[in-house]
């Protein structure tokens, strides 16, 4: 999911591994996270994604910027109730949420896990069909 201020911002979604740089987006004032070789685009993560910040990651005060005391993150959204507010937030280890557009820019961070796949009923369990062929051996 991309904050709905990015809507006029080229996206993608997340992959496993990749390395993430919080960065501010031109003509908006949103920030978010893009990769680090697609600096004009920008990288949606789903609820549940986890998340690694190469140091302890920091968000912006009102004049200085604060630690939060962790590395480790799950990506969620918050106060999707009221339409025109950021929703993108990371909860950290913690227990602290800090919406992602409030990230200082520069911090790099590595997707660690996506969230799990929704399996449809059904879907689970269907059987798999092999076609068998049967050859003739010769005496």
């Amino acid at each position: 999911m991309c904050d709905y201020s990015l809507h006029a911002v080229a996206t993608r979604p997340a992959e496993v591994g990749e390395k993430l740089v919080c960065a501010r987006f031109p003509f908006t004032t949103t920030r978010g996270f893009t990769d680090e070789y697609e600096p004009q685009v920008a990288v949606c993560l789903r609820p549940g994604t986890e998340i690694a910040f190469d140091r302890e990651a920091e968000c912006n005060g009102l004049l200085f910027r604060r630690k939060v005391g962790e590395r480790l993150a799950r990506f969620r959204q918050i106060d999707t109730d009221k339409p025109h507010h950021h929703h993108d937030a990371l909860e950290f280890a913690n227990g602290k949420i800090v919406l992602v557009t409030d990230l200082t820019v520069g911090q790099t961070a590595t997707v660690l896990q996506l969230p799990a796949e929704r399996i449809e009923r059904g879907e689970a369990h269907r059987p798999v069909v092999r076609e068998v062929v049967l050859v003739p051996v010769q005496a």
